[in-house]
């Protein structure tokens, strides 16, 4: 058993006093139960999306420069218009299917290079805008036939602090596995400390929902302690959710940063139908770190020398939790494994 992590006077780190090395951990297997967490990502994917879909950082789209994206084999571009609001819709021109996104924006309106089709978000030669939406982190586009439900006015943005007040980074991985896969991942707390032992250390998952949970109280509940470097640590409390079926949110409860999230979004890049080829998900996770500490007010104003710090810590888990993904995926396609 590892001992409470030394509290240092003045500062949200702690050291950690007689580590447990990595193979001497608890096994978490017996927990991690393959029916609870196939429960837990059912649930999530009987959930409602309005179909919207993450496509990128709001930084992604910045005003003059189109984005082009694929999601769910569907082609899109998106912009800025003279407002500095977020216009998506068809990749490829109508005129004569001309790529978009290598198009130059002129004072809000995107003009094909091929022949010059001048859109300005709205309805022109064929060309139909698709509801777009910037959330101040991430972009979102409404794609109602490859989504297929209900539509809604406005994406199902998960509560996060405010963003004046927080120092938020984006980062995105693209794998050859399917969105489910992804939030199967997430849905799996107890793989942190034996996975990923250069961030995560003495966890230990408090609870976890059952079938009947209701939606409020559907959640994952895990003490954790980031490893900053060696033996400190900072511990925190955390709780998984996913309040749809592309997106776990992981939010600090108590602890350091508590209200701080990590939005973990799939979105599907290639469409349904694969032809038995592994699919493709992109993978757009968003960090928003938050404090109360008076001191933090140094960290946001750091914020454009953290956030590739942040991006690359995030990239680095993803690294890994995307090779577990595609094996996932693998071995369903196989038949070897269930979902």
């Amino acid at each position: 058993m590892t001992r409470r992590p030394v509290r240092l006077p003045g500062v949200p780190v702690r050291l950690r006093r007689d580590p447990v090395p990595w193979a001497h951990q608890r096994p978490t297997w017996p927990q991690a139960r393959p029916a609870l967490i196939a429960g837990a990502l059912d649930r999530a994917l009987r959930r409602p999306h309005g179909n919207w879909y993450v496509v990128g950082a709001s930084r992604d789209v910045p005003a003059g420069v189109p984005l082009g994206r694929t999601v769910e084999g569907t082609e899109i571009v998106l912009w800025r218009d003279a407002s500095g609001a977020p216009t998506a819709g068809p990749g490829a021109c109508p005129h004569l299917g001309a790529p978009l996104r290598d198009s130059p924006v002129r004072c809000g309106t995107l003009v094909c290079h091929w022949h010059g089709l001048a859109l300005d978000g709205r309805p022109r030669a064929g060309w139909e805008p698709y509801p777009a939406h910037d959330d101040g982190v991430l972009v979102w586009v409404r794609l109602d036939r490859a989504g297929g439900a209900e539509p809604t006015a406005r994406p199902p943005v998960p509560p996060r602090p405010a963003t004046a007040r927080a120092v938020a980074a984006v980062c995105t991985a693209v794998g050859r596995c399917a969105p489910q896969d992804v939030v199967a991942n997430r849905l799996d707390p107890w793989h942190g400390a034996w996975f990923h032992p250069y961030s995560f250390v003495d966890l230990t998952v408090v609870s976890a929902p059952g079938a009947d949970a209701p939606e409020e109280a559907d959640a994952f509940v895990v003490d954790v302690s980031f490893r900053l470097t060696g033996r400190l640590v900072v511990p925190v409390r955390a709780e998984f959710t996913a309040p749809g079926p592309r997106t776990v949110v992981m939010r600090i409860v108590e602890g350091e940063g508590a209200g701080s999230v990590v939005e973990t979004h799939a979105t599907p890049v290639t469409g349904p139908d694969t032809g038995g080829r592994p699919p493709r998900t992109a993978v757009v996770e968003a960090v928003l770190a938050a404090s109360d500490r008076s001191g933090f007010a140094v960290a946001r104003r750091l914020s454009p020398l953290l956030r590739p710090l942040m991006r690359r810590a995030a990239a680095r888990l993803w690294r890994d939790d995307l090779a577990y993904a595609e094996r996932r995926w693998a071995l369903r396609a196989a038949g070897r494994f269930p979902g």
